[in-house]
This record gives C-alpha cells, sequence and structure tokens, in this order.
C-alpha cells in the first residue's frame, strides 16, 4: 500500500489553507507557488475536496477557498478518500478473489485478513489525525525554525561585536 502525490498534495494543500484561511479566501494559485504543486493538479483536487464539502469557494476579486467545516472536524482520512486515493493493501481490492486457482475458481488468499486488517488501522489512524493537528504542528515547526533562526542571529551578532573589540 503506497500513498500516491495525489493525497500527499492535498494533505499539504490542505494544512497550507489550514494556516491562513482566518486571513479570508485562498487562492490556489499562492498554494501552488508556496508548496510547488502544479496549479491545474491544485484544480482537480480542490474540485474533488469541494465535492466533498471540505473546502468551499469564493468568486470574484479577493476569492480563493476557505475550509468548509472547522479543521478539527476534518481528517486526514477525509481529505485522502475526498481524493480518491485508494487505502487497500489486498492484492483484491476487498473482492475476496485475490487467489484465483488453476480451476479458475477464486477465494480469499491465506493473507487476506492480515492485509484487511492492516487497510484497518491505516484508515483508524488517519481518521483520529484531524487537520487542525496539522495546522498546529506546523505552526510549532515554523516558530522553532524561527526561534533557532534567531538565536543563530544574536550569536552571529555577538561573534562580530567581539571580533571587533580590540586586543
Amino acid at each position: 500500500m503506497r500513498l500516491t502525490t495525489k493525497g500527499r498534495f492535498a494533505v499539504t494543500a490542505m494544512i497550507d489553507l489550514g494556516l491562513r484561511q482566518h486571513s479570508g479566501p485562498v487562492t490556489l494559485a499562492t498554494i501552488s507557488e508556496r508548496q510547488n504543486i502544479s496549479l491545474s493538479y491544485l484544480e482537480q483536487l480542490f474540485g474533488r475536496l469541494r465535492r466533498h464539502e471540505l473546502v468551499a469557494s469564493v468568486r470574484g476579486p479577493g476569492g480563493g477557498y476557505l475550509l468548509a467545516r472547522v479543521a478539527r472536524k476534518i481528517t486526514v482520512a477525509d481529505i485522502v478518500l475526498a481524493v480518491d486515493e485508494p487505502l487497500d493493501a489486498t492484492h483484491c481490492g476487498g473482492k475476496k478473489n485475490c487467489n484465483i486457482g488453476k480451476n479458475g475458481r477464486s477465494g480469499k488468499c491465506m493473507t487476506h485478513e492480515l492485509w484487511s486488517a492492516l487497510n484497518r488501522r491505516v484508515v483508524d489512524f488517519l481518521d483520529s489525525v484531524s487537520l487542525q493537528d496539522l495546522v498546529d504542528q506546523e505552526r510549532m515547526r515554523q516558530l522553532d525554525e524561527a526561534t533557532m533562526q534567531q538565536q543563530s542571529t544574536v550569536k552571529l551578532m555577538s561573534s562580530r561585536k567581539m571580533s571587533a573589540i580590540p586586543s
């Protein structure tokens, strides 16, 4: 099982939107630029996200997209499933016909239940992570990064002052 670009980009774009939505509608062009995702690809993804009522579009000047629900009520599973991302580790797509024999009859393979259980755990995990969790995590990462940058600047300025003092 693998999460493809569709799911990864959709989650990334939704985090970007969640970070900025309090400032009003966010354009796909700005998300595209910030996240280095093709604008046409985002348009496709946001069409699906809109149909699943995860985002709402605002037309006209100053338009763009907003979250259709509060970020706490949107899960990663909602986003991934909205963009038609298959979350299935079984060979048969859950149809239980993964063991087709020479006689033409089909049935479950010996590992079908293992992969089905993995599917349930993955969906349960993705369903337990809200968009708000990811937005908060990204804000903390950005704050940590800014703090480290500030500390680095202070150290650099301090070392320059020390080297300018004659001995």
